[in-house]
């Protein structure tokens, strides 16, 4: 598949789960309930109904503090159940701002946010390869079993770094391998928009981070998922000085590795 028929296929298939408000996007044997990828029954309770559609691999919000004020942008937000969580955490002073690129997903979550009365989140169409965000605005850079569905992974990093301001945070809970998937199912579309097939390889995955300029990445959580696929929750941090990297799109001029 060409980049724009992954494009394509991924919003054809999250469309239609946003429309018809079904729940799991890969193989029978993952997407476990929600309690068993750190969401609690309180964070449940706190978000609209139909913002949860058990899509996530993972509860980056769960690892990571949270600050009064702060910004937070989530990397594909789907029905908004991410957002909200971040909302109630960084009050009436801060703000969180949800970016996916399929429309059915986005009129969804707005309409989650107008029925629970979130006044501090706001959902933008677009793609987390292009994000409609300013340099250096954001806080906290969020995302739940998203970034395996880019055809350009290396180029979401780099727009999460422009995006961060110096000494921003990075956690995201995604889809890696640590082995080698079958051909037919590194072929298989089903596959690919389940968040299987595009993964990257777990050191390939970390490596990519540094790549972008990120500094201090480890994982923070690691669990089976499907085959040799797994998920992890990810942390890394733009470094303070903003020599060590690039305001512009195309990310810093040379790797930073970090440690």
């Amino acid at each position: 598949m060409n980049r724009r028929d992954i494009k394509q296929a991924v919003q054809e298939r999250y469309g239609a789960i946003a429309r018809e408000g079904s729940t799991c996007c890969g193989p029978a044997s993952c997407c476990p309930p929600s309690g068993q990828i750190g969401y609690t029954a309180e964070d449940l309770a706190r978000a609209p109904d139909g913002s949860s559609l058990g899509l996530g691999c993972g509860n980056p919000l769960g690892l990571e503090e949270v600050r009064p004020g702060e910004v937070v942008l989530d990397l594909g937000s789907g029905p908004g159940l991410d957002c909200f969580l971040a909302a109630a955490r960084v009050g009436p002073q801060g703000r969180v701002i949800g970016v996916d690129m399929t429309p059915e997903m986005i009129e969804r979550a707005q309409a989650n946010a107008r029925r629970g009365g979130f006044h501090n989140v706001e959902f933008r169409l677009g793609d987390i390869e292009d994000l409609p965000v300013p340099d250096d605005s954001v806080d906290l850079v969020i995302s739940n079993c998203v970034i395996n569905l880019s055809p350009d992974k290396p180029r979401v990093f780099r727009e999460a770094f422009r995006v961060l301001r110096p000494g921003g945070r990075i956690v995201v809970a995604d889809i890696v391998l640590e082995g080698e998937l079958p051909e037919p199912l590194r072929q298989s579309v089903e596959a690919y928009t389940g968040c299987v097939a595009g993964a990257l390889h777990r050191d390939e995955y970390l490596a990519a981070l540094r790549s972008a300029g990120f500094e201090y990445v480890e994982v923070l959580k690691e669990t089976d998922y499907f085959g040799p696929a797994r998920s992890i929750t990810v942390r890394a941090r733009k470094p303070q000085s903003p020599d060590n990297g690039s305001s512009g799109s195309s990310g810093p001029r040379s790797a930073h590795e970090g440690r």
